[in-house]
């Protein structure tokens, strides 16, 4: 089933302004340099109602929620949205809840912050309030939106713990249900900057129908129709293991090193995109385009 709703995941330290800046106002253009080619502008602009449209911000997975909460809000409505609200889940029977759960039913877009990608299926998994956002999904005009572990918990499995550095030992990395939003990838953040390719690697070979994606600090993708376009500033890295020829996996201990052979990996950036029944990826500015003939 090709769901109604729209998935925007970003990798993370979203350029939205710090608002904790004493001066914002004054030096508006140095803080919210991001904005006008930015994240937080295509939620407003992919959402129902554009500025009008209700946005719930959920910052579950933050240990600071009272300060993630407020400084998103602010971004939101600095661009123009007129109806940002902050959706303070704590635990499951809040989750649970009859006002939880008319809260979600009267939205048009959720924003998922960052923080520990576990403590979100933990405390949400399974809750009211999940199976009616993934009612919403999947049956009307609406937008998850997620950064960091907002992102990494979107997907129907996600990695949760496993170092960069000991990314390619056998066992290492950890994974777990994610909140199930789009199947048959799993996504990790921070991609680039934290050297996590070797995560991807890992979590591809142990079942290569799984699409790895790798998003890197402020850039994310657009999902929409089975199709994934990439924006913000930075890179997306997707690796596809369909083509695997051969590994040791099941032949090593837990702990050893593993060995891979013909794994592809493809790099996206700005407005790429890459089709997800297909498997092809198009290239926005391809420099082997035809050239249109000029008269």
């Amino acid at each position: 089933m090709n769901p109604k709703g729209k998935l925007i995941v970003i990798g993370g330290a979203v350029n939205k302004g710090s608002f904790a800046e004493v001066d914002f106002e004054q030096n508006v253009e140095q803080n919210l340099n991001f904005f006008e080619r930015g994240i937080l502008r295509k939620i407003i602009d992919e959402s129902k109602f554009k500025n009008d449209s209700v946005i719930e911000i959920l910052a579950t997975a933050s240990q600071i929620p009272q300060i993630v909460g407020p400084e998103y809000k602010k971004a939101f409505e600095y661009l123009g949205a007129k109806n940002v609200n902050i959706l303070d889940i704590k635990n499951r029977e809040q989750a649970n809840s009859d006002e939880i759960v008319d809260r979600i039913n009267g939205a048009d877009v959720v924003m998922f912050t960052g923080g520990d990608q576990l403590r979100l299926t933990s405390i949400l998994g399974g809750t009211r309030f999940h199976e009616a956002l993934l009612e919403k999904y999947e049956n009307e005009d609406f937008l998850y939106a997620g950064t960091s572990a907002g992102a990494a918990a979107a997907s129907e499995n996600m990695i949760y713990q496993g170092t960069a550095h000991e990314a390619l030992l056998k066992g290492e990395i950890k994974t777990t249900q994610g909140l199930g939003f789009i199947d048959d990838v799993i996504i990790d953040t921070h991609f680039v900057q934290r050297g996590r390719i070797g995560r991807l690697f890992q979590s591809v070979v142990n079942n290569p129908r799984t699409l790895g994606i790798g998003l890197g600090e402020d850039t994310g993708l657009f999902i929409h129709n089975e199709t994934m376009t990439t924006i913000g500033s930075g890179l997306v890295i997707i690796v596809d293991g369909r083509f695997i020829k051969d590994t040791n996996l099941t032949n090593i201990e837990l702990g050893q090193p593993i060995s891979i052979d013909n794994l592809v990996v493809h790099v996206m950036s700005l407005n790429d995109s890459y089709d997800l029944k297909t498997k092809e990826l198009t290239i926005n500015n391809s420099q082997y385009s035809p050239i249109p003939n000029v008269k």
